[in-house]
């Protein structure tokens, strides 16, 4: 893993444990979900919160790009932990690594972001909640955007804020935008 873009461009990241369950975002998809995001906001203006965090590889993009304010929610200590060392070894004082169930956390938030990126597990039977609890809780600025991934089985197309799908191979980003 590496990060793709921004002040810390082509550093390698520390080696993840071999015990960890996370399935990082492939580096093109990163690299073409941030150019779509580049092009829709200044990402050094922007206050993220990065849901089912697992190996941190979004917020780090964030950070390395100026993003002054990552809220990094993770609840397997091992990716917890992983994140954290990271984001210390890396000084990015900007990302606040929580840990917490990411649809716990989105109940009781009383933050707003201008982007919510979440990467549940795949196999998650909850996945369509998290535009619901997003949307129920306000807690999108005006003009942010919630970027799923998901698998290609899922279709969120009928989702209320619903703007687009990208697929990138394997990998499919569902945007909402409020």
């Amino acid at each position: 893993m590496r990060i793709i873009s921004g002040q810390y461009k082509g550093r390698l990241l520390p080696a993840v444990p071999k015990a960890f369950k996370a399935r990082p975002t492939t580096d093109f998809a990163k690299e073409n979900l941030f150019n779509i995001l580049e092009n829709m906001f200044d990402l050094s203006a922007v206050k993220v919160l990065d849901l089912f965090a697992g190996t941190g590889g979004i917020s780090y993009e964030f950070a390395s790009r100026g993003s002054t304010h990552v809220d990094t929610v993770e609840i397997e200590t091992l990716h917890f932990n992983y994140i954290k060392k990271t984001s210390e070894t890396l000084n990015f004082k900007q990302i606040h690594v929580i840990r917490n169930d990411s649809f716990r956390f989105l109940k009781f938030c009383n933050e707003t972001y201008d982007i919510i990126f979440a990467d549940p597990p795949y196999s998650n039977s909850q996945i369509a909640l998290i535009p619901k609890l997003v949307a129920e809780n306000n807690l999108l600025n005006e003009g942010g955007y919630l970027i799923v991934e998901h698998s290609a089985t899922d279709n969120f197309a009928d989702v209320e804020g619903f703007t687009q799908q990208r697929q990138y191979g394997s990998v499919n980003f569902s945007f909402f935008g409020k």
